[in-house]
């Protein structure tokens, strides 16, 4: 689809949106400057670490000077948990977020009152670069709780001047009746889940192209085109990505506009960002693909400098708001990367080919496991209602699969509704081999 009458005009955008590029390199050396002091001054894991590079804070005298500084990682958040990295007395701390603690130890998030407040500013400029306006009603499906999904969307929402309806997930019956009753212009979810939610809308009998959403705001895990081509085809609305992570701030990092559709524009003014090689940490020059690496500019509870994200993209030039750039849609992070008999592999890869095979449905899930000393990789996607053909399909699967990633993999097609459904984010990998 194509956004028609929400882009909004110049008039809409915020003081920060406003800035020149010269302007906005200026801000960025004044604020990490500050960053770096801040974090330098107040946290002990910060200040040894930048002892530890030989680099102080006052060292910073442009932009490429952030090079020199230490980066922070996952491991880093998880042995200070649960607030050495905090910056502020504990009894400045408003709201404490965590992330999902899948992996291992969840990393703890703290908030100020200043930062609750940026990160509403932030999301509200999100959801209005996506078409959103005030007054439009916005269905939440993203978790409550420690996730930051729900919450971030809920008060940015209201920061734009939106009424919230609070879901949460879950309850997949449920939503399609609210949306039905209540009518919201916008949806906010998992791409993931929004899939579920448009097979209920035809379990029901229903056409969700008829449904009143004509925004759906999808973030919290990978998705590829394909994937937003399908979304927007049966629901009928225009399909954006919001980028974020709890370590940072939560959603609202980055956004993708409405009148543009071609990957988030980082709001620069608040969050700095740089390209990696994922092997070596160097930086790389401007529209090379690598490793996402963010720099909080405005963070007073829980500074970051220089987090490695895992997430690969690269940097692009702005497009519908110039001075900030935008990352390119991120479809893999370097620790999602699957290597099978030596070949590196990425889910969004098989997602991309799924979806091209007539007849399968975008739920899909990989399963590795071990036949003698080899890898075994077998793709199981859903059919469609109706694919009287399976084996065709099936077969066709295993054969792109063996052309565009030089794979061989076996392929089976399973009844319409029986794959997992996702509620939050979807684990599409099934690792059996250590078992």
């Amino acid at each position: 689809m194509t956004a028609t009458g929400t882009a909004g005009g110049a008039a809409a955008l915020d003081e920060g949106e406003r800035l020149t590029p010269g302007e906005l390199r200026d801000l960025q050396l004044r604020r990490l400057r500050a960053t770096l002091a801040h974090a330098y001054g107040n946290v002990e894991r910060c200040r040894r670490a930048f002892d530890a590079a030989g680099v102080r804070p006052g060292d910073l005298r442009d932009l490429a000077d952030l090079a020199r500084f230490p980066f922070t990682t996952k491991d880093d958040l998880r042995e200070a948990h649960p607030f050495g990295m905090l910056a502020v007395p504990p009894e400045r701390v408003r709201r404490i977020h965590a992330s999902s603690g899948t992996t291992g130890t969840p990393i703890i998030a703290g908030y100020t009152e200043r930062d609750l407040s940026t990160w509403a500013d932030v999301m509200a400029r999100s959801l209005r670069a996506a078409g959103v306006r005030p007054g439009h009603k916005v269905h939440v499906a993203y978790g409550y709780g420690l996730f930051t999904g729900g919450l971030g969307a809920h008060y940015g929402a209201e920061r734009l001047g939106c009424t919230v309806i609070p879901v949460s997930g879950g309850m997949t019956a449920r939503q399609v009746q609210l949306i039905r009753d209540l009518r919201p212009e916008v949806v906010m979810m998992t791409p993931s889940y929004m899939l579920a939610l448009l097979d209920e809308f035809e379990r029901q009998g229903e056409d969700p192209r008829e449904s009143s959403p004509r925004i759906g705001i999808f973030g919290a895990e990978p998705w590829t085109e394909e994937m937003r081509r399908e979304i927007e085809e049966r629901a009928g609305l225009d399909a954006v990505d919001v980028y974020g992570l709890t370590e940072v701030i939560g959603p609202g990092v980055a956004q993708e506009c409405a009148e543009t559709k071609d990957g988030p524009h980082v709001w620069e003014d608040h969050f700095y960002p740089e390209i990696v090689d994922p092997l070596t940490g160097a930086v790389l020059p401007e529209g090379e693909r690598g490793e996402l690496v963010l720099t909080s500019l405005t963070k007073e509870a829980m500074p970051v400098v220089r987090y490695r994200t895992r997430d690969l993209t690269r940097l692009l030039p702005g497009t519908a708001r110039p001075a900030f750039r935008r990352i390119e849609r991120i479809t893999g992070r370097s620790d999602d990367m699957i290597i099978v008999r030596g070949v590196n592999l990425f889910p969004g890869q098989i997602e991309e080919i799924v979806l091209r095979v007539p007849g399968l449905s975008p739920h899909f899930r990989i399963e590795l496991t071990r036949r003698g000393r080899l890898d075994h990789l077998t793709v199981r996607a859903e059919a469609r209602p109706g694919l009287i053909a399976r084996d065709e399909a099936a077969a066709m699967l295993a054969r792109e699969i063996r052309e565009r990633l030089g794979l061989t993999a076996e392929a089976a097609v399973a009844d319409p509704g029986t794959l997992e459904r996702s509620e939050g984010k979807l684990r599409r990998v099934h690792d059996l081999r250590g078992r």
